[in-house]
């Protein structure tokens, strides 16, 4: 059995000499092939209205380059009120992995969920050209694992942690709830000795299937894993090529007006799932076009976005991850 995340990285030896941003074990220390140049790491301004900072890795994150604030990937939490064991969901801003929307994909979403009783945390991850594949990945599993190893100080419960995310924020969230390990119990680190497997995903508009043609944008190329990769090393990051009957349970959105990412990537891994028998719920608005957040902020025009929150309440609750709200 696999130990630790190797599975995040399971390429071929080919695969490793092809794409520009060598994948690594995501417990060790060497660093990712030397950029041509200098390529300084993306400062991200944080989220308003945050309680707390976390950084991921205190002794410095795998592959990490420098110790400016790009280069440490971190954590901001936004408690939920009362007492807990309180579910928990990290959310993870989209961007086009050169940049984050910290707050209408990130601060809204997390005092949204907060005040709904559901613990949120926004989070930080590490960004190209300074950063490709394996980084993202990693912080983004380094999350999960850090919040259920930490749930007694945080009032979490590790067994009803779940995932959000929009774009590029949504292709992490596809990946972890596909692509996912248990701890390993050897570890020194007492993080890495829980699983980062997410109890349940919501994705926003985001690529879930490689195979789908994009109307107009790069992902996953060059803006994770370098100019011109192979089809192996895409499929080593398609959520849908390994979806399995323990892919998380999911929450799938998009809208038909998307000209970036196109609805059928919800679609097709929507499929995909219901064949598998794993519990899913999608939904295909009309209109709207790519990142329309939780469709509270957008034109009259596209009023019927408005429901989206109600839509995925009812969903977090079905499931026992978000209290039924008063009347």
């Amino acid at each position: 059995m696999l130990s630790g995340m190797n599975r995040h990285l399971l390429v071929p030896a080919l695969l490793l000499m092809t794409i520009p941003f060598v994948a690594q074990t995501p417990t060790a220390a060497s660093p990712q092939a030397p950029a041509v140049g200098p390529r300084p790491a993306r400062n991200t301004p944080p989220p308003a209205g945050f309680t707390q900072s976390v950084v991921l890795w205190p002794e410095g994150a795998p592959g990490a380059k420098g110790t400016a604030e790009g280069d440490i990937p971190k954590l901001f939490t936004y408690p939920a009120a009362g007492s807990g064991p309180h579910a928990a969901v990290i959310v993870m801003p989209g961007g086009g992995f050169t940049s984050l929307k910290m707050e209408q994909e990130g601060a809204d979403e997390a005092r949204w969920l907060a005040a709904h009783g559901v613990a949120a945390f926004v989070l930080e991850y590490r960004l190209f050209p300074a950063y490709g594949y394996p980084a993202p990945m990693l912080d983004a599993s380094r999350a999960i694992r850090y919040v259920r190893a930490h749930a007694v100080e945080l009032g979490v419960d590790p067994a009803r942690l779940g995932v959000w995310g929009f774009s590029a924020g949504g292709i992490l969230v596809g990946y972890l709830a596909t692509i996912h390990t248990a701890g390993d119990a050897t570890a020194k680190d007492s993080v890495d000795r829980v699983s980062d497997r997410p109890d349940f995903a919501i994705v926003s508009y985001g690529r879930l299937d490689m195979s789908v043609p994009l109307t107009n944008g790069t992902l996953p190329k060059e803006s994770i894993l370098g100019p011109q990769p192979t089809q192996a090393a895409i499929d080593a990051i398609d959520p849908i090529k390994h979806a399995s009957t323990d892919t998380s349970p999911s929450f799938l959105y998009s809208t038909s007006g998307d000209m970036s990412v196109d609805s059928r990537n919800a679609a097709e891994f929507y499929s995909a799932l219901k064949k598998l028998g794993v519990p899913a719920e999608l939904h295909i608005f009309e209109l709207g076009p790519h990142g329309t957040h939780m469709g509270t902020d957008q034109p009259p025009a596209m009023h019927e976005l408005t429901v989206f929150p109600t839509l995925l309440a009812n969903w977090l609750q079905l499931h026992g991850w978000m209290a039924p709200q008063p009347q």
